[in-house]
């Protein structure tokens, strides 16, 4: 794979079960990357791992006035030159195109498990970890898979180098041969410390992200209650706690780097001394020594990627883990469905409810608990947050449908939907049946005041349609920004729409225009908004209301007013109070009916219990 031929047609199965998994199934799929990479590393570090050898021939050539040897030592140090160069320039190329494609694959797996988790997603992980994950953890396993193959190639160089110089001169090799896997292995008991702090770090940093995207996201409301500066402090602290966990794991980093310094200088004094006495004794020549010498000198650069690939796999380990974290969930129902990809159409059941919304009605349903009604709004869309019974549309299961067809029968607008960044003609540019207009969307929903308030803050743009939304709408009111979304819900136009409090941020002049627009607009098609709002209430074909996870009682908004004290409590805020004594007055009511219908009845009983009740209230 080539970082021209991205993104993946397919980026593949992970094996998400643990981080140090995911990096091994990452280095598997990038094999034929790997090994370019490593033949390109043999190529740079055995020349100039040559350099050494070249030098102690043109030392010893030198000393024994050889003018043939010496220029052909000449030769091989300039081949030597050019494989270095070329090594070094094809490794950096196929080392960067394996940190990308790596890179690449990672965001695609990303990008595909929030596609298909949606508003779940953000339900069972942490925003802030989703961000970090997709941004800076994934350049750090891409920094592990690229500095894999260096690593091999220059562990396989070490050991290349080892054996020639036993070869080349026992009395010295030996030493070397030796010394070198000291070298290598004597950072070993830092790592698990070095490791500790780094996940440490990492920690304190992902914590930060999230308190800052937090803070960012509710900064207005912030400022409206003046907190801005109190979550100003607190993500300085959260920083200052990031500062201090790097400043540790760096102290530990420095002492590993010192000791890849001081112990390598100790192994050439070592050789130094026993070479000089060695040639003293006439044992070796001088060609020899330099030879081994400049070996063991350049062998600390390929010693030096030891320490990279500690480093890389310390800093990636908990960087792989969050991505196989996130990778790992899953949605509560079957993705790939059983069925065919044909949409189905008809009533809309859940059976862990109870509730029913008949095709082509407009059905509203009323839940006590806000959170409860977002869960529902979910299991009505198919993105149900627990394993259960599927929601069945026109009597089918939902997850027996591909995830596509499922999304394209039953769309589901979270009660705080997102507005992407740019004009409002590519937010309304989404997947659609053609049957509604972007006007007759916006108009259903109210969005004249919003394309006003827009092509005034776009001095370049007269069409309402080309004025540019900023991040997340953040230059609109919360009631605009929410209307928006429902334009872009209508323009949709699927089978099933779910609408989870669609006016909660309107007044009430418009609340009571977008429920007429959205009932004129929808008529023919399934809609299930969930509210507790009167105005949208009264224009149901059919009110539900969810007691504890069931439906407890079915009708119109007003016969739902006077006849369910439950319904009443919900829609009207009732208080516990008030709903006493609303209940005394309908048994006071009831109780003078009964009087009027007493035909020979014992009337003084009947007045002595009015009495008694009328003395309760």
């Amino acid at each position: 794979m080539q970082i021209q031929d991205l993104p993946y047609p397919d980026p593949g199965v992970p094996d998400a079960r643990s981080g140090p998994r995911f990096l091994w199934w990452l280095g598997r799929n990038q094999l034929g990357g790997q090994f370019k990479a490593l033949a390109w590393g043999l190529l740079h570090f055995v020349a100039v791992s040559g350099l050494p050898f070249c030098v102690g021939f043109a030392v010893q050539a030198v000393v024994d006035r050889s003018g043939t040897r010496l220029a052909l030592t000449g030769g091989l140090l300039a081949l030597c030159g050019a494989c270095i160069a070329l090594g070094d320039t094809m490794l950096h190329r196929a080392a960067v195109t394996n940190w990308i494609t790596a890179a690449a694959r990672v965001q695609q797996l990303l990008a595909h498990k929030t596609a298909q988790l949606g508003s779940a997603l953000t339900r069972r992980v942490a925003a802030g970890e989703v961000v970090a994950v997709s941004t800076g953890d994934v350049e750090k396993i891409g920094w592990f898979v690229e500095a894999l193959s260096r690593f091999a190639a220059a562990a396989l160089t070490v050991v290349l180098v080892c054996v020639g110089l036993v070869v080349y001169q026992p009395a010295l090799g030996v030493l070397v041969a030796v010394g070198v896997p000291v070298l290598a292995l004597a950072v070993l008991p830092l790592l698990p410390r070095a490791t500790r702090r780094a996940d440490f770090q990492r920690e304190k940093a992902g914590r930060a992200t999230e308190l800052a995207s937090d803070t960012v996201a509710g900064l207005r409301v912030l400022r409206g209650i003046g907190g801005e500066e109190l979550f100003l402090d607190r993500y300085r602290r959260a920083s200052q706690e990031v500062r201090r966990a790097a400043v540790r794991s760096a102290r530990m980093w420095s002492l590993i780097s010192a000791i890849q310094v001081l112990l390598p200088g100790l192994l050439m004094i070592a050789v130094i001394w026993r070479g000089v006495h060695l040639a003293r004794d006439g044992r070796i020549t001088v060609g020899e020594l330099v030879t081994v010498y400049s070996a063991v000198m350049l062998l600390t650069y390929p010693l030096r990627h030891f320490e990279e690939i500690a480093m890389a796999y310390s800093f990636s380990r908990p960087s792989a883990k969050r991505a196989a974290r996130v990778l790992s969930l899953e949605r509560a129902m079957d993705s790939g469905g059983s069925r065919s990809a044909e949409a189905p159409a008809g009533d809309l059941y859940d059976p862990a409810t109870g509730l029913l919304a008949p095709a082509g009605r407009l059905t509203a349903v009323v839940c006590g608990d806000p959170d409860a009604a977002g869960v529902l709004a979910a299991r009505l869309g198919g993105h149900p947050t627990e394993e259960g019974t599927s929601v069945l549309l026109g009597g089918v299961p939902l997850d027996d449908l591909p995830l596509d067809s499922a999304r394209t029968a039953v769309l589901v607008q979270d009660k705080d939907p997102v507005l992407l960044s740019g004009t409002l003609r590519e937010l309304l540019d989404v997947p659609s049946s053609g049957l509604v207009s972007a006007e007759a969307a916006l108009t259903a929903a109210q969005c004249g005041d919003v394309l006003d308030a827009l092509t005034q803050g776009s001095l370049d743009a007269a069409d309402p349609m080309e004025a540019r939304i900023t991040e997340r709408g953040r230059s609109l009111s919360g009631g605009q920004r929410q209307r928006l979304a429902l334009a872009r819900s209508l323009i949709t136009d699927p089978e099933v729409l779910v609408l989870d409090e669609p006016t909660s941020a309107v007044d009430s002049h418009t609340e009571a225009r977008i429920a007429d627009g959205v009932r004129a607009l929808r008529t023919g098609r399934t809609t299930v908004v969930l509210t507790s709002s009167p105005l949208l209430l009264d224009h149901a074909d059919r009110v539900v209301l969810v007691h504890e996870g069931e439906v407890a009682a079915v009708g119109v908004h007003r016969e739902l007013v006077r006849g369910e004290p439950r319904y009443r409590a919900v829609v009207t805020r009732e208080t516990d109070d008030e709903a006493a004594r609303s209940g005394v007055r309908e048994e006071d009511g009831a109780a003078r009916r009964h009087v009027r219908e007493a035909d020979g009845a014992d009337l003084g009983g009947v007045l002595k219990e009015l009495e008694e009740i009328e003395e309760t209230a």
